[in-house]
């Protein structure tokens, strides 16, 4: 590939000031300039490689039949179909981004609001940063299939840093910003790390502290904020990107020819619930063809999308629809503030008005509480309106799942309730409301609906490239996704193509199947397609403990499927919970039934491998330090006002256990009764439970950085009262 007319590329993006809807633009020291008007130019990039007759273009897929791979630099057979969306030629990231660069010059690909005003990188800007960001990466000694590790919150430099590393032939790897010093090494032990890209001196300080124990780590660039530490290994990223400028074209066009679509090209590593992290190797066709797919699926327009980037990019899901999702379709990606989970989130989507939106369960309950508790002050006729509405909104949308029609006054509700909730929230115009990472609840989602929100799940792994199913239920989905593959797995469509709790059926180009069905119909729900992973990296023994040797990749989650093929996930087969009577009990079910009728309840978890009978570990809904991300003792509203229902004053965790609180205990035990009414057998019923002290978190330990539940630590640090549930008397 010539990559004749980069230089100049990058010399425009230095001095030309072009007029971007009137906003500010961006010059590469990160300045914000006013900008005068100037013509599209046609990028002069060249497809094919300048090498002898019969040189392989980094668009050939390199020839194997190894379904499954664990070295850095070896390729895979891509699971290509033979005709619909799995037969589409594969690409390589850096085409991608130049085709987008060439068809769309001027449109809007990135903006962040830095000193309160909104600055903005073009198509052909973004692709000659991320190749200036390439050259400089190679300038510091980047080395072909080595990575690049990035820490902190979401920012053009996050996308910068990603891609460059693509385009100089490493591996882009996102680090996780609540990562300890220790995970930090690992991380960086594992995929060889050459250069940190940090965003402030917080994370910064980490690999300072660790770095006489990486050898391969030649430098760290911080993005943001002024630079504490300084060593001569450690850059600004205004000095950083300088030095790109020093590198000539042809060094890029040589790491360029050695890309392949079947090769390796960004790391994710899973949240390592169970143990040390596995670095998941994803290939260019990985992200490239799922961020298409998705796409396509779901009927996105070419140049139209507007979306917000806050959830960590560390994590399979927001790259996939954050970085390649916006490229393939030409989209503008807007960055929420680095507080945007503590409160600014919402002035964000007012001031963007997104035509998609992806947020974790937490996000929608943060939503459905603010929303609820502004209900509470609604009195008269407004509130009888709003009811009313809620009422024939969920009744609409379970009429459309179900192929039926709307109810009457359904119009009305939309005019007086429904188009004026979405305004309130920035959503206006937004057709795709996306929800993953974690499985969120029916009363969430029938919130939703009742607001003419329909929440579908889309399901994946970061093994599958993010996502795999979606279950699209215009305009709200849910993502089922693992780090294994590379996008959403499952996705659903609007009305009759969505159910309630599921996560949809899968797309075009990619194939389930469930493995060992039982007699209720769950089985593994096994996965193969082109966003299927390369391997772990250099871990051979549990990449074929993953992957069985048709290609077909083994999620370790269990599911079923109803009549009309709609997925239903129902447990984890690591997590499957053998009594000492011989019974198999999927825990999230019964888990999910328990927050359902005790709404008061944050987290529990289910405890009754080889016991005799079941128990339950619990914790209350209390505030979180939004520097620390620690809970604190202090019970959120909506936690007191169940108290309060239950005759309750209790303010604190500690009012609940140390009077005791025979209000709130007797409660508790009427929502364990009702759930156990629901229980599929004898031995599915909670027998004991007890309330902790403290809600579970990252910096305690009890959750991974995804927010995945670490069951084998919980029991670890609850040692004594679980033995005590089953202590003789």
């Amino acid at each position: 590939m010539s990559v004749a007319g980069i230089s100049q590329s990058i010399q425009q993006v230095e001095v030309v000031k072009a007029k971007v809807n009137g906003e500010l633009e961006i010059n590469h020291n990160n300045s914000a300039v006013n900008i005068a008007e100037k013509p599209a130019e046609e990028m002069s990039v060249q497809t094919q490689s300048n090498g002898p007759e019969g040189s392989r273009d980094m668009d050939d897929v390199i020839h194997t039949q190894k379904l499954f791979a664990v070295g850095r630099s070896e390729p895979v057979r891509l699971r290509m179909s033979e005709r619909g969306p799995g037969a589409v030629k594969p690409i390589t990231v850096p085409t991608l981004l130049r085709q987008v660069a060439q068809k769309v010059p001027n449109n809007v690909a990135l903006a962040v609001k830095r000193n309160g005003q909104w600055v903005k990188w073009t198509y052909s800007q973004y692709y000659a940063t991320v190749c200036r960001t390439a050259k400089a990466f190679i300038k510091l000694g980047l080395e072909p299939c080595s990575g690049v590790g990035i820490i902190g919150f979401n920012s053009p430099e996050w996308f910068f840093a990603d891609l460059g590393a693509i385009f100089a032939g490493g591996l882009a790897t996102g680090i996780y910003t609540t990562n300890t010093p220790e995970a930090c090494q690992f991380v960086a032990s594992n995929a060889k790390i050459n250069i940190i890209v940090a965003e402030n001196n917080m994370q910064l300080e980490k690999f300072i502290k660790i770095k006489d124990q990486l050898p391969h780590l030649k430098a760290i660039i911080q993005y943001s904020g002024e630079i504490a530490h300084r060593e001569s290994f450690v850059y600004s990223w205004e000095d950083f990107v300088k030095l790109g400028d020093d590198v000539p074209d042809s060094q890029l066009e040589d790491r360029l020819k050695d890309v392949a679509p079947n090769k390796c090209c960004t790391l994710i590593y899973t949240s390592g619930t169970t143990g040390n992290p596995k670095g998941v190797m994803l290939s260019h066709d990985n992200v490239t063809w799922t961020a298409k797919a998705t796409g396509d699926a779901n009927k996105l327009r070419f140049g139209e999308e507007i979306s917000v980037s806050y959830l960590p990019l560390s994590h399979v899901a927001a790259q996939v629809l954050d970085i390649y999702l916006p490229i393939s379709f030409g989209g503008t990606v807007n960055f929420a503030g680095p507080d945007a989970l503590k409160g600014t989130l919402g002035q964000t989507l007012k001031e963007i008005r997104p035509t998609s939106f992806f947020g974790v369960p937490r996000v929608w309950e943060k939503m459905m509480e603010r929303m609820l508790a502004i209900g509470k002050e609604t009195t008269g006729l407004k509130k009888k309106i709003s009811t009313w509405a809620k009422g024939v909104g969920l009744k609409g949308n379970y009429n459309l799942q179900n192929g039926a029609g709307l109810p009457f006054g359904f119009g009305i509700a939309n005019a007086l309730v429904f188009s004026k909730v979405r305004a309130a929230l920035g959503f206006d115009r937004c057709r795709f409301f996306i929800s993953g990472a974690a499985p969120i609840t029916r009363d969430t989602l029938e919130y939703f609906l009742s607001l003419n929100i329909p929440i579908a799940e889309v399901y994946g792994m970061s093994e599958s490239s993010g996502e795999y199913f979606l279950s699209l239920n215009i305009p709200i989905a849910e993502v089922y996704g693992m780090s294994e593959s590379s996008g959403p797995h499952t996705f659903g469509r609007d009305g009759a193509e969505n159910r309630i709790m599921s996560v949809g059926f899968e797309f075009g180009g990619i194939q389930t199947k469930l493995a060992n069905i039982d007699s209720d119909g769950n089985g593994e729900i096994c996965m193969f397609g082109r966003d299927v992973l390369m391997g772990y990296l250099e871990n051979e023994e549990k990449t074929k403990e993953t992957m069985d040797e048709e290609g077909w990749l083994h999620s370790g989650d269990i599911g079923k499927k109803d009549k009309d093929g709609f997925l239903f996930i129902t447990g984890r087969i690591k997590e499957i919970i053998i009594t000492a009577g011989g019974e198999n009990i999927a825990p999230v079910p019964i888990e999910d039934v328990v927050k359902e009728c005790i709404p008061a309840i944050s987290n529990c978890m289910l405890i009754g491998d080889k016991k005799k009978f079941l128990a339950l570990l619990i914790t209350l809904k209390t505030e979180v330090d939004p520097d620390t991300l620690e809970p604190q003792v202090q019970l959120t509203a909506p936690a007191m006002e169940w108290c309060r229902a239950q005759g309750s004053t209790a303010t604190t965790v500690s009012d609940i256990l140390d009077r005791p609180d025979t209000a709130v205990l007797k409660a508790v035990q009427a929502g364990i009764d009702k759930a156990n009414s629901r229980a599929v057998s004898r031995a599915a019923k909670i027998q004991k439970w007890s309330i902790l002290p403290k809600d579970f978190s990252i910096p305690g330990g009890e959750l991974g950085p995804t927010l995945k539940l670490r069951r084998p630590i919980v029991a670890k640090m609850y040692l004594k009262t679980i033995d005590a549930f089953y202590a003789e008397k």
